[in-house]
């Protein structure tokens, strides 16, 4: 899925900002912003939450951007001072801080992590107390959770400074026992609980309150609070967190870890004035404040519905935002309005979208984003098509050329329009630079492109837009048929096709089965796939599932990014297919082990993975494996899914 534009380079966490000259990209999409749209990111983009990207530990107020930094101040040292002034979940270097995510609900009400840095460990919590219809007041309490180690040890010492983030206006000041920050709307006043200490050259910009971590201190808006009443708020916040999650019944500690998950993600995008979530905070850092990609966001949108009807619809629309004026939905979008412009990623959007509707029954979500996923749709078969197939590729003139994106117009940038950047599918294809197409009939891109079709079509018919409708009915009978010529009678699977031998390709990984997605598949043929396949212990069966390429390929040993690794789409795509089939064993199946393999690493390290390993059933083995990337809770999403909403056909 995601590009790295260093070639194949997979050290991915070093990612280095694409350099460029905005001012030469293509002329920008208009955005989607109708009256009802707006007052959803007006409702999501206001109180208190996480929404700095840069720390999970300051905690900012819109729309004022009003910031609280929690920084921790370690003096300690012979010669000078530490001072962890951000922190992020999922750190790599052995040295950084170390955070486990704790409960965050969507909305920012009760937040909880836990943090360690050099070998001590701190409780960070947060609530917020309605204060009046337009604001709400924040308490913060830290906790220490080590004491230190021998008598006389110097503890570390918090530092709570308080600023105006984005270039917002308003001002700060510090008196004796107060900060007062005047915004042009109101004025905020911060009280700390706790014993003030002196930290004349804490490394902050802004007044701040410091205090030794010796007990446990509150950080609070409004007015005073004791600790007693501080932790009562949080008790209180945190039972009507757990309380919202019981809605899910038996699936309730799964709605807990995708809310925690999409909680701790979920940033403001000051550039755009919108709440999205990216894959990750590390990611969003690493490539100038914030990067969407094509189908991560739609799957975001997905997980979020479980509990944030705002936040699912605001994702799905914001990546349709990102389109290209040729009017696709690109690979990645990034700060500073740069996006591929010579490359999609698979077309997921119309499926989302229609979920999203049968859950919430809002018809201005179809009337909003309907023109965008046809002009995607119809893209697909305009310029990814050879001799009838859908292929993947690159359109190198679709890029600027003083991007530095060496992928495209050749056969990596259209691995990466594939989303599986280094699958041993398409070690040996050939791409075509004239056409700059990989000639390769994918059934996979086809699978979803019929689903997407089909999806699509039921949308125009409930808008009324009779004529797309039939449209869309055409190309997906088309399609279809061609990917019943990709059936293999022989090996019981469809098969990719080599368009320049004509031969079907014997490799085989998850997207074969996209077909289910697809309907394309009769009875028998899905219980083949099924038998042979999806269950067969040499090839995707066996304690972890589903492994990006068959166990019996000579690249699953591998085991490096879509080299053999599990990933949450894969299984969440499958997942959707066999809903369409009388397979519950199978789909059951499926759903029990991808949240054992979830709930592994969750429990034990508070990471939710990028990908897994499909013999260790680990994500931390490599390092090109994000430690906190939202759709591994893709791999939840099924249990959640097959729990609470019965499959129909």
């Amino acid at each position: 899925m995601r590009p790295s534009l260093l070639g194949l380079s997979l050290s991915f966490l070093s990612l280095v900002p694409v350099v460029g000259k905005p001012q030469t990209l293509p002329v920008k999409s208009p955005r989607l912003r109708s009256p009802e749209y707006a007052q959803l990111q007006q409702r999501l983009g206001r109180g208190w939450n996480t929404w700095d990207v840069r720390s999970v530990t300051t905690h900012v107020l819109l729309p004022e951007g009003l910031a609280v930094r929690v920084g921790f101040l370690d003096k300690k040292r012979l010669n000078g001072e530490s001072f962890l002034s951000t922190a992020l979940i999922g750190q790599q270097d052995a040295h950084a801080e170390k955070v486990f995510p704790g409960p965050h609900a969507f909305d920012g009400s009760y937040t909880d992590l836990t943090l360690t840095w050099r070998g001590r460990t701190f409780r960070v919590q947060s609530g917020r107390v309605q204060s009046g219809t337009e604001a709400s007041d924040l308490v913060l309490l830290v906790t220490p959770l080590t004491a230190p180690s021998s008598v006389g040890q110097l503890p570390m010492t918090a530092v709570f400074s308080v600023s105006f983030l984005w270039n917002r206006p308003g001002s700060v000041a510090k008196t004796q026992d107060r900060i007062a920050a005047h915004a042009a709307s109101r004025r905020t006043l911060f009280f700390l609980d706790g014993v003030e200490t002196t930290a004349f050259n804490a490394p902050v910009a802004g007044p701040y309150f410091a205090t030794d971590l010796d007990r446990p201190v509150a950080f609070v808006s409004g007015k005073p609070r004791t600790m007693a009443e501080v932790q009562n708020i949080l008790a209180d916040r945190r039972a009507a967190y757990d309380q919202a999650n019981q809605k899910a019944g038996s699936a309730a500690s799964i709605a807990d870890a995708i809310q925690t998950v999409l909680g701790w993600d979920t940033i403001y995008d000051p550039e755009h004035e919108r709440v999205i979530s990216p894959v990750s905070r590390q990611w969003s850092v690493g490539w100038g404040g914030y990067v969407l990609f094509d189908w991560d966001t739609f799957f975001a949108a997905s997980l979020a519905s479980i509990g944030d009807h705002d936040l699912a619809y605001a994702n799905a629309i914001e990546i349709l935002n990102e389109s290209t004026p040729s009017g696709f939905v690109p690979n990645y979008a990034r700060s500073g309005e740069w996006k591929s412009g010579d490359r999609s990623e698979p077309p997921v959007g119309a499926v989302t979208i229609l979920g999203l509707y049968r859950k919430f029954h809002e018809q201005w979500l179809l009337r909003d984003t309907f023109p965008r996923l046809l002009a995607w749709n119809r893209w697909w078969a305009e310029h990814r098509d050879v001799q009838g197939y859908l292929v993947w590729g690159s359109d190198a003139h679709g890029q600027p050329e003083d991007i530095e994106d060496s992928a495209r117009g050749t056969l990596q940038g259209a691995r990466f329009e594939s989303g599986l950047d280094n699958s041993p599918m398409y070690d040996d294809v050939k791409f075509d630079k004239e056409s700059q197409r990989m000639m390769l009939a994918d059934v996979g891109l086809m699978g979803l492109y019929v689903a997407d079709c089909d999806a699509l079509a039921t949308i125009a018919s409930e808008v009324g837009r009779v004529a797309e409708a039939k449209e869309l009915a055409g190309r997906s009978a088309h399609y279809r048929d061609k990917l019943a010529g990709l059936w293999d009678e022989k090996t019981g699977m469809f098969l990719n096709k080599d368009l320049i031998t004509g031969q079907l390709s014997p490799r085989v990984s998850p997207t074969n089965f996209y077909p289910l997605m697809a309907r394309a598949a009769t009875t028998q043929q899905a219980d083949r796939m099924v038998r042979e396949h999806l269950e067969n212990p040499d090839e995707f069966g066996g304690e972890f599932v589903l492994p990006s390429i068959a166990r019996s390929d000579p690249a699953y040993k591998d085991q490096e990014y879509w080299r053999g690794r599990i990933w949450g789409p894969m299984n969440y795509l499958v997942y959707l297919g066999l809903r369409n089939y009388d397979q519950a064993a199978a789909r059951k199946e499926l759903a029990e082990k991808s949240l054992n393999l979830f709930l592994k690493e969750w429990k034990k390290n508070g990471h939710v993975h990028e990908n897994y390993n499909a013999t260790l059933g680990v994500g931390d083995d490599v390092m090109s494996s994000d430690r906190f990337y939202h759709w591994g809770a893709l791999l939840g999403l099924i249990a959640y899914m097959e729990q609470t909403e019965p499959a129909s056909r």
